[in-house]
């Protein structure tokens, strides 16, 4: 599987990421911002946390605007796959490839810790491997990831099964980490074939670093 990984200005988790789906058996490129097409045999297109252009204007605002976010466009268009983690899920909903917002955390402080998250969807790829309403251990770290959406997009969420996590304690009930509508950790848009979260699966796939609780979500792109 060719996974390629997008790099900004600020990027600073692709060469977690590219350890993390290396260590699945995948082949992965980085990609550069100033790229105009991302590789032809890409088979997954991951846009990684960090902090592109420094988080000027807003988290993911300029990344949006990047030579390379057409071909992003493009290739979701047709079906392929996308994940964008933490800031990558900033810059696909400012890109308009997610629906909703992503605002300050209610806390106004910067959140870094290990979180455990519901899973309320599974009919995807990304979480096939998960069953509904298992509970994962996952790192959190980030400052505007307070995630917003109106109430009739939450019902468009809630009735296409678009809701893929939500934040809970370690007995799977829901919880406020952030102050984001109804606690939602990670959404998927209606095709099911792009798909953001604020957590980081590609830090959670060693024991000994604490958690593989990634290695679950991440394995089932190789379906």
């Amino acid at each position: 599987m060719n996974v390629s990984v997008l790099q900004f200005p600020g990027t600073n988790c692709e060469y977690d990421t590219k350890y993390a789906f290396e260590k699945l058996g995948c082949e992965v490129t980085i990609v550069w911002h100033k790229d105009k097409e991302i590789p032809a045999n890409t088979d997954l297109l991951v846009i990684p946390g960090g902090f592109s252009y420094g988080d000027y204007l807003r988290s993911g605002a300029i990344a949006r605007f990047a030579n390379v976010m057409d071909s992003v466009q493009a290739y979701a268009s047709k079906g392929g796959k996308v994940l964008g983690i933490c800031n990558g899920f900033q810059i696909l909903l400012e890109a308009g490839l997610l629906p909703g917002a992503m605002k300050r955390n209610d806390s106004l402080h910067f959140i870094s810790k290990y979180n455990h998250l519901k899973v309320i969807n599974n009919d995807n790829i990304f979480l096939s491997l998960l069953k509904k309403d298992d509970v994962v251990n996952i790192p959190v770290a980030h400052h505007d990831g307070n995630y917003y959406i109106d109430e009739q997009g939450l019902k468009e969420l809630e009735a296409n099964g678009q809701i893929l996590l939500k934040y809970c304690d370690e007995n799977g009930e829901l919880m406020n980490l952030n102050g984001s509508v109804a606690n939602i950790a990670g959404i998927c848009n209606k095709e099911k074939n792009v798909f953001g979260l604020m957590p980081h699966p590609e830090r959670a796939m060693e024991e000994l670093l604490g958690c593989d609780d990634g290695v679950a979500m991440l394995k089932g792109f190789l379906k």
